[in-house]
């Protein structure tokens, strides 16, 4: 006969598989940081990428079967479920992002993506702090991880505009113009990526505070 501290014990499995989720999006983060500053690659400097989305979709899988096997959640099930799916997405943008600037980085031109990767691996810390803290489920200190996080995105949407202001003002090559547009539209995308799981983590936090 089970106890109810057994059932919620099998539960509370899913703050760590949410944890390691998180932590795979850190990682991916810092690879790309990683692979700009040294200028990329060829489709073996790839890899990396590759792994932290795999790792990333076991995860997500895993997260899908306890969900079906499970009686008792830490959590409410449709929360479990929007979170992987936010934290999920993040490897995945990374990844495309890495794959094209592997394609065409040396038609690019001088473009600093170094920094704004910086900002991307900023927010995915801040991240995987938040996710880190669902357990205590403490408002105040939430709502602090959250603030940062959305001055984050907000400074990397600011250096990510002076990059599309430099483009339309000075660049004359029309493909040149195309492909750095298309890499700057996915780096934002992987920040809002960041801005939309945290919303996620926020909100679990406020509806169980």
């Amino acid at each position: 006969m089970f106890s109810l501290q057994t059932i919620f014990g099998k539960g509370d499995k899913f703050y760590g598989l949410l944890e390691s989720s998180a932590n795979a999006a850190r990682k991916s983060a810092i690879a790309l940081r990683e692979f700009l500053g040294n200028g990329g690659g060829t489709g073996k400097s790839l890899e990396e990428f590759r792994l932290a989305r795999q790792r990333e979709k076991e995860i997500s899988a895993e997260i899908s079967q306890s969900l079906v096997n499970t009686f008792v959640t830490a959590l409410e099930r449709e929360d479990i479920e929007a979170l992987a799916s936010a934290l999920y997405k993040i490897p995945k943008v990374i990844e495309k992002f890495a794959e094209r600037y592997c394609l065409i980085g040396d038609r690019l031109g001088d473009v600093d993506f170094v920094s704004r990767a910086g900002m991307l691996e900023k927010a995915c810390e801040v991240l995987e702090q938040m996710v880190s803290q669902l357990r205590a489920m403490k408002l105040d200190s939430m709502k602090e991880l959250n603030d940062r996080l959305q001055h984050i995105e907000s400074e990397a949407d600011r250096l990510i505009l002076e990059l599309y202001r430099d483009l339309y003002r000075n660049e004359t090559d029309p493909v040149r113009f195309l492909l750095r547009k298309d890499l700057f539209e996915i780096l934002e995308k992987a920040i809002d990526r960041c801005r939309d799981a945290g919303n996620v983590v926020y909100a679990i936090v406020l509806k169980n505070s």
